[in-house]
């Protein structure tokens, strides 16, 4: 019995030994361990301050007159319209008042209109008693997941009112009443934040962006407050807080029929707010605004010298110090255009939200510019709150129980299918100009550091390869064989793919695994939420599919180079199987066959997918203007 015991010892420590040596690492155990300096967010910082920087210099030679302003606010109206990409068709409002609320002084329409056709906003609108004109107020709502109906929301929106503002309240796509992904039982699936997420990815493909859809709403809001008799359109002004700060900064920047305008708790700078707390939710990162030098205070500098207040709180996750230099430079500008008290800021000694502070600070800002009146504005304690019933507008809560309602993913399926009509003829260099995937022959030589030696068959070398300064792509090479090489790109880490590396070099492959930048190793961990690093490279105006496809090219040519310049085979699984396929497609003679599992089909099956976030990563801007992946499988086999 007791030599049993000891063999069965023996058989388990030898089983165990066995196993940590198919365990490999490459790089260091601390490498990505401290959050704020991985590798990718270091990586993409760089080029995040060197974009800003350039745009500083810009915005200081721009200060030295009203016509380097005026060329510096064209350029970066430029940049948000580029950003924003097609807008929507101005069509029909079918605007109806489903119902009236009676108020001390001002009753509550419940308003619904259609943004596009067949596709609904739910509104309240304040009105204060009498026949007006009155000036107005748009108000977009932060992430408030009962949208309009917040407390503090309608807390601004009473005070507002009861200062002779008529006040538009909307949901905002994904919240309140305009939730997009409900289960069976017509339920709300997620939170407005993660819903905004999972919508936030075919936009792209479209050449869009989430926030593109949310900006439309607003400026048909505008239309219909111009609409009505009761509107002074002379005098028109929008507030919002947080993700309502957000369009609001986006409102008053594109429309100019926005004569003041209030963002609370969204101003900041891309420098601070890339830190922490990271990008935001889906909407409010454009494509390429970075890399095109708009920063978060031209929400304001295109607009100057219109009046402006920034609201602001000194508790606030959004970062106060990145507050504060937006507003100097804002006040820089209108100083120089000879209205400086045209901007202003209040802080809050308190958290993020639309607080009574700040509440009373934008209805005296509002009172002055839109009214000529200057007013000592106080809250009192007793203001009444409606319940979302009560201010509910459509009968069963929910825009999607309408008859013939259209979801925002039937939007986007729409508008493929016009994308769809009018791309023209798919080449290689058409691929480039959409990704900016490079050339093989641009593309810089790696270097390799090589780590140890072979010390056995079965033994693999461990490489590091850098395809570029600040990137470490961890490998393992099984060198010897003399059939066609073999490229593994796993996205679940070398580890997974070493069994299958020993079996291919067994039947005389030479095998490189390498693990492509944010895999493995090299994957960052989350740090506000997974895409944050996604978003900052996509607000530079990089492709994060290309980088990852570039790195396979890199090895690839590697690999070939050392075995007498054969064509390589390269085989992945997963969220790299779209990057895979680019560089395949792009590069036949180096990559002659490609294997592929458990990966994206196509990116048509993004327009309908209620968890298309998990694919963001594969998401290039534009795509669908011009292909679909099931495209480049059609120009592969014509090589």
């Amino acid at each position: 019995m007791r030599e049993f015991f000891l063999f069965c010892i023996l058989l388990f420590s030898g089983a165990t030994n066995l196993q940590a040596q198919t365990e490999y690492r490459v790089l260091p155990r601390d490498f990505n361990s401290d959050k704020t300096q991985q590798m990718m967010r270091s990586y993409l910082r760089q080029q995040v301050h060197a974009a800003m920087d350039k745009r500083r210099s810009e915005l200081e030679a721009a200060l030295k007159s009203d016509k380097g302003i005026f060329d510096y606010q064209q350029k970066r109206r430029t940049a948000l319209v580029d950003s924003l990409g097609t807008l929507p068709e101005r069509t029909p409002l079918h605007a109806q008042t489903l119902g009236t609320i009676q108020q001390p002084g001002f009753t509550i329409e419940k308003i619904l209109y259609e943004s596009q056709p067949g596709f609904h906003v739910t509104a309240n609108l304040y009105r204060p008693a009498g026949a007006g004109p009155f000036p107005a107020i748009l108000h977009p709502v932060g992430h408030s997941e009962n949208g309009k109906a917040y407390e503090s929301y309608q807390r601004a929106n009473r005070l507002l009112v009861q200062h002779g503002f008529i006040v538009l309240c909307f949901d905002p796509i994904g919240q309140g009443e305009r939730k997009q992904i409900l289960d069976a039982t017509g339920t709300p699936h997620h939170r407005g934040s993660h819903e905004h997420q999972e919508l936030g990815v075919a936009p792209i493909l479209l050449g869009r962006s989430l926030g593109t859809y949310m900006l439309w709403d607003g400026i048909r809001g505008i239309d219909y407050l111009y609409s009505r008799p009761d509107v002074d359109q002379s005098r028109i002004g929008c507030t919002g807080n947080s993700g309502g700060g957000n369009l609001t900064s986006y409102l008053m920047a594109f429309d100019d029929r926005i004569v003041a305008a209030a963002p609370g708790c969204f101003m900041t700078t891309h420098r601070f707010k890339n830190e922490s707390p990271g990008p935001g939710d889906a909407e409010q990162n454009l494509y390429g605004q970075i890399g095109s030098g708009f920063d978060h205070p031209d929400y304001i500098l295109t607009r100057a010298p219109r009046p402006t207040l920034i609201l602001a709180a000194t508790k606030d996750f959004v970062p106060i110090e990145g507050t504060w230099n937006a507003y100097r430079q804002a006040k820089r500008v209108y100083t120089q255009l000879g209205y400086p008290e045209r901007v202003n800021l209040i802080e809050a000694n308190d958290k993020h939200g639309f607080s009574q502070r700040l509440r009373e600070g934008a209805v005296r800002f509002f009172a002055r510019w839109l009214q000529g009146r200057q007013l000592e504005v106080f809250e009192t304690e007793d203001t009444p709150v409606l319940t979302d019933q009560e201010l509910q507008v459509t009968p069963q809560g929910q825009v999607l129980s309408l008859k013939n309602e259209r979801s925002l993913f039937d939007l986007f399926t729409n508008y493929e299918q016009q994308l769809v009509e009018n791309r023209p003829p798919l080449t290689r260099k058409l691929i480039r100009q959409v990704t900016g995937i490079r050339n093989l022959k641009d593309l810089p030589e790696p270097g390799i550091r090589l780590l140890d030696s072979k010390e056995s068959s079965s033994s693999p070398q461990r490489l590091v390869i850098t395809p570029e300064p600040g990137i470490s792509l961890p490998a393992l090479y099984w060198p010897d064989g003399k059939a066609t090489p073999v490229l593994i790109a796993p996205s679940s880490g070398m580890n997974s793919s070493v069994n299958t590396a020993q079996q291919l070099n067994a039947q005389g492959h030479p095998v490189l695994v390498v693990e492509v930048r944010d895999t493995g190793e090299t994957k960052t961990r989350t740090w506000r939420f997974p895409g944050a690093d996604y978003y900052i490279a996509h607000m530079l105006g990089r492709c994060w599919l290309a980088m990852q496809a570039e790195d396979l090219l890199i090895s690839a040519r590697w690999l070939q180079s050392q075995h007498k310049d054969k064509s390589v085979e390269l085989q992945t699984e997963g969220e790299l199987g779209p990057a895979a396929l680019h560089a395949a497609t792009l590069e036949p003679a180096l990559i002659s066959e490609l294997k592929l599992k458990e990966t994206l089909n196509s990116w048509h099956e993004l327009m309908t997918s209620r968890n298309a976030f998990h694919h963001l990563h594969m998401a290039v801007q534009n795509g669908l203007s011009y292909y679909d992946l099931t495209d480049l499988d059609t120009l592969r086999s014509k090589k």
